[in-house]
């Protein structure tokens, strides 16, 4: 059975062409010009930079999701005065006072 089996099964054949020839010519004619020196390096750097931009906005959306309380953003300040005054910290005066101030400023906390 050994005349039935396909081409390249088998022991390896000598070659009979000029094949392994052009095969070397192949490896030096196809090397990168300057310019493509320059896409390559521009490319690599763009990545990284697109890589590093993208997990520092994570980080940074991770983090500050933490840092406020849940519920409406205009109001927290007025939260955090609430609690002060729940907490005992300060008085119905300096509470009221301390109201007065934030509403009458205009700040995003202040209605």
């Amino acid at each position: 059975m050994a005349g039935t089996e396909p081409i390249g099964w088998g022991r390896a054949q000598p070659s009979r062409t000029t094949g392994d020839v052009i095969a070397m010519m192949f490896w030096y004619d196809h090397d990168v010009s300057g310019w493509g020196w320059f896409a390559m390096s521009f490319g690599m750097i763009a990545f990284w930079v697109l890589i590093i931009t993208v997990a520092v906005l994570a980080l940074r959306t991770v983090s500050r999701s933490s840092d406020r309380p849940p519920g409406p953003a205009g109001s927290w300040p007025e939260q955090v005065l609430a609690e002060r005054f729940a907490r005992g910290e300060i008085d119905e005066e300096e509470y009221q006072k301390r109201l007065h101030a934030l509403r009458a400023s205009g700040r995003p906390g202040g209605r």
